[in-house]
């Protein structure tokens, strides 16, 4: 017979981001995030953030603590708010199950208490109202009222994969508008110093556009080059 799994399985330790490496891209779009990441670290556009402009803050950055429930299951949820700092952003898989919420009011809630800064979720969530009232963002893919159960297998602390990106505890979440990016622990300084290049790079392309730009000119060159192909149809 196969043995029942353990219920829990729960890293006690991860590196962590320091508070200034936190702040360097607390406020940086996730666009530029994502640039300096050589377009990579998105999770899929269906996880956005939940809720209309004045409900909750539109934007959120933190070092993650992940948790892999299976379908249904909020058990590693429930268990990875315990290991929660303050600042920290929750990313809960789900995987991808939208039969039932990964998340309530009551979670949120008790999330805000442990000092959780957001939820990220690859499931929908529930008690919309309620979660305005606890004012915490969450970035989900949508609502559905169904309650969820929380009996395991999960774990907390592991790698998790979530809306197409790997996520590992540590690693740093920027979230906004646009949606969620993942920058992995260890490109985290590369990433900041990469960021004054594409703020003056993004600075520089919306003056030109402003001024009437219409074609880069590194397309205009290519137009005009060996590598375009013009055919008479």
């Amino acid at each position: 017979m196969i043995e029942e799994p353990t219920a829990l399985t729960i890293r006690k330790h991860w590196p962590r981001p320091s508070s200034d490496q936190v702040r360097a891209l607390s406020s940086v779009p996730t666009s530029f995030i994502a640039d300096a990441l050589g377009g990579g670290g998105a999770m899929d556009m269906r996880i956005k953030l939940l809720g209309d402009a004045n409900d909750f803050p539109r934007c959120a950055a933190g070092p993650a603590v992940t948790t892999d429930n299976g379908p249904g299951d909020v058990l590693g949820t429930l268990a990875a708010i315990t290991k929660i700092q303050s600042g920290d952003v929750l990313v809960a898989g789900f995987s991808a199950h939208q039969g039932c919420a990964a998340a309530g009011d009551r979670v949120m809630g008790m999330l805000k208490n442990a000092g959780g800064a957001a939820l990220v979720t690859d499931g929908p969530v529930r008690d919309y109202a309620g979660i305005v009232d606890v004012g915490l963002p969450v970035w989900c893919t949508g609502l559905n009222p169904a309650s969820p159960f929380s009996s395991g297998p999960a774990t907390v602390g592991l790698p998790v994969n979530l809306g197409g990106q790997q996520v590992c505890s540590g690693d740093l979440i920027v979230a906004d508008t646009d949606g969620v990016v993942v920058v992995p622990y260890e490109k985290i300084d590369a990433v900041i110093v990469r960021i004054d290049a594409i703020k003056t790079l993004e600075a520089t392309l919306d003056a030109e556009v402003e001024q009437g730009l219409k074609t880069p000119d590194a397309i205009l060159e290519l137009l005009d080059g060996p590598q375009t192909t013009y055919i008479d149809v």
